[in-house]
């Protein structure tokens, strides 16, 4: 009789079981997910994501930091005579214009820093220094020296983009340095910044504030 008995409650008991269990899965169902990588995608800088579907701040500092490499701290320039507004203008006319220019030089040079480039112009104004060197032979080749160390060397951070034919005429020209060792690598150089970084300077916003006259000179 008694085990009959407990038989039954068990029985009894069953439904109510089934009845919570069942009140606990609708509960979960109405209840939205607690998604912490959901809710953490803005505030967590997931540096190794490489996916567009996200919005991880380590893409915000990275655009931060490609807006801040195109802005120029535009400052005087020193120990240099303050162009007048017509010789800025000028400096659209020509290339050479711009380059025969101090004033135009040291901002076009601010302007390939902002770029990564400085290294040609910082090359090619190397080689002008060199061909003022005429007299004495020791100091030619120690300066050559270090212009091959600094721009031309395939171990310098700073290596300038020469050709194979030009890097051959270097090489052949080392043996014995002179003035102009570096001639037809200093022309293609300054070829390259015509062609490929002037267009750019003439449309930034240094220019134009130079053109404007926003910037006191």
């Amino acid at each position: 009789m008694s085990t009959y008995s407990n038989r039954e409650n068990s029985s009894n008991a069953e439904p109510s079981t089934a009845t919570n269990r069942n009140q606990s899965r609708q509960q979960q169902l109405d209840t939205p997910p607690n998604s912490p990588d959901s809710s953490d995608h803005g505030s967590k800088a997931c540096c190794f994501c490489w996916c567009c579907c996200c919005s991880c701040s380590c893409l915000t500092v990275r655009n931060e930091e490609t807006r801040s490499s195109n802005s120029i701290d535009i400052k005087n320039a020193p120990n240099i005579e303050p162009p007048s507004l017509e010789e800025i203008k000028s400096w659209s006319d020509s290339f050479d214009k711009l380059m025969q220019s101090p004033a135009g030089r040291y901002y076009f040079r601010e302007f390939l820093r902002s770029e990564y480039s400085e290294e040609n112009m910082l090359f090619w104004m190397a080689c002008e220094e060199l061909k003022t060197e005429q007299q004495n032979p020791q100091i030619v080749e120690e300066k050559a020296r270090l212009i091959y160390e600094d721009y031309i060397s395939i171990l310098s951070p700073k290596e300038v983009s020469l050709d194979s034919r030009v890097r051959e005429i270097i090489n052949r020209n080392m043996v014995d340095p002179s003035p102009y060792t570096f001639d037809e690598a200093q022309l293609q150089i300054y070829t390259l910044m015509h062609r490929d970084s002037y267009p750019r300077f003439l449309n930034s916003p240094i220019y134009k504030k130079l053109c404007a006259g926003e910037i006191r000179l």
